[in-house]
């Protein structure tokens, strides 16, 4: 089935995350059935994932939401602890599930969590701790002892790797000192591994991302109120070479593992001169943004030689 033909277009304009990635290759065809089966064979436990259908702004869209265990739920605190608003609060109300946006900003939240367990000396809190904050030979050893294919493996590695870069970048350490909070969460692996098994799934081999879009303002850390984009994003960015395009949507559209993907992954910035489309997938967002779908759209492409 593979060939290098078979491309994958990403399109930026609704910015990117891990789970929006995952949810719309599901709806191009990747097999749910192989990527439970292949989820199933991580060393890693407490977590379900759940696939559904929701409607964005009009669009139908595949929804992939990763649920963890109560000891390891990694809140993605309501929108206006995020950006420090009251306004934001209302919104998430309109959408009563999904408290939090695995890879969205795990980075952030479990600084705060570490702040806040220290105090705290009873063992839910230290469970916690120790699932959250892990070293990128930790993340490794949890994929290579999967019984993911060696394609799914080398990418979702490469996504970690780059993330690892762009965090210790941040953070003054070095890739394998850093303890990422983001990426040690298991809904971030998840989400990570979720989505090189799919493209494995699918076939694909190019993946092209003309440049993503991302919105503006402030967003709430255990550090205060940090610009937009995130210094992670930030790294990744640049590291990549990734074209960014302003829009006027207050918040952060483009997060740390949707970042690590194009960085990692993207074999092109330019659409094929003509290509013939075979399947389009929309994947939802979780926060609900003004002026902004929230769905990532991906097409599987054949692209005329």
């Amino acid at each position: 089935m593979s060939n290098h033909q078979h491309t994958l277009i990403i399109d930026g304009t609704s910015g990117i995350s891990g789970d929006m990635t995952v949810a719309a290759l599901l709806d191009l065809g990747a097999s749910e059935e192989h990527l439970r089966e292949q989820l199933a064979t991580l060393p890693v436990d407490g977590f379900e994932i759940a696939v559904t259908r929701v409607n964005k702004h009009g669009i139908d869209a595949c929804d992939f939401d990763v649920q963890l265990a109560e000891e390891l739920e990694n809140h993605d605190h309501e929108m206006a602890w995020l950006y420090g608003n009251e306004a934001a609060a209302e919104h998430t109300h309109e959408h009563e599930h999904h408290h939090h946006d695995h890879g969205e900003h795990e980075h952030c939240h479990e600084h705060d969590h570490e702040a806040h367990s220290n105090g705290h000396d009873h063992e839910g809190h230290h469970h916690a701790h120790h699932h959250h904050h892990r070293s990128l030979a930790d993340v490794t050893a949890i994929i290579d002892g999967s019984q993911l294919s060696d394609g799914a493996k080398r990418r979702a590695l490469a996504i970690f790797s780059v993330l690892a870069a762009a965090e210790a970048k941040a953070h003054g350490k070095t890739p394998d000192t850093v303890m990422f909070h983001e990426v040690g969460a298991v809904d971030s692996i998840v989400d990570v591994c979720s989505v090189a098994i799919c493209l494995d799934d699918l076939g694909i081999e190019d993946i092209v991302v003309e440049s993503l879009s991302e919105g503006h303002g402030t967003i709430r850390c255990a550090h205060g109120l940090m610009p937009i984009p995130v210094p992670a994003v930030v790294n990744l960015c640049q590291a990549g070479n990734i074209a960014l395009t302003p829009t006027p949507v207050a918040g952060e559209l483009v997060t740390p593992t949707g970042a690590a993907i194009v960085t990692a992954l993207r074999t092109s910035d330019q659409l094929p001169s003509r290509y013939r489309i075979e399947a389009v997938g929309y994947g939802a967002g979780k926060r609900p943004y003004e002026g902004c779908t929230g769905t990532l759209r991906c097409l599987l492409v054949h692209a005329d030689a």
